[in-house]
């Protein structure tokens, strides 16, 4: 089983957010569900990736204003995300002991633009402009779905890429 990224935001939107440990063990389940191997481990990288183009976006608990008891981060369905449920997952509330959660968006946002803004300055400084040209289509998506600014953000990325021109 190998859930692309809107699936694993489909996967978290059926419960407003997960922790990364409860979305791996879900993934887990499906995957044991096919006959495949038990081991939310070997979701780490999936998971992870979808975190890095904002299909997924990870915030404090209180910043989310839901509890999931010792997690750092819960994540939520992200800007740039169609969540889709791969097969099997309306099962997981009955597998998964995991309560559903409404988490505040705005909150969620906040911190994706914080996130947003150290990502476009990393890529910058590194000269990655493939990463550079992923997060400024990442920003229409993100100012939409936050209701944010990102203006400033995306003049220093449009300005490193007319570089190139």
């Amino acid at each position: 089983m190998e859930p692309t990224p809107d699936e694993l935001a489909g996967v978290v939107d059926l419960f407003g957010a997960l922790a990364r440990t409860e979305l791996r063990r879900g993934l887990a389940e499906l995957a044991f569900k096919r006959g495949e191997e038990y081991d939310p481990d070997r979701f780490t990288d999936t998971v992870e990736e979808a975190v890095r183009s904002y299909h997924l976006v990870a915030v404090d608990p209180a910043e989310a204003g839901v509890a999931a008891s010792g997690a750092d981060e819960v994540l939520v369905a992200g800007p740039v995300a169609f969540p889709e449920l791969p097969e099997g997952a309306t099962d997981l509330p009955h597998i998964l002991d995991v309560p559903e959660r409404t988490p505040d968006l705005e909150g969620a946002a906040v911190a994706a633009a914080e996130r947003f803004r150290r990502d476009a300055v990393t890529a910058i400084d590194e000269g990655d402009r493939e990463r550079v040209r992923a997060l400024l289509d990442a920003s229409y998506e993100l100012e939409a779905w936050g209701g944010l600014d990102l203006s400033a953000t995306r003049e220093r990325m449009d300005d490193e890429l007319a570089r190139d021109r």
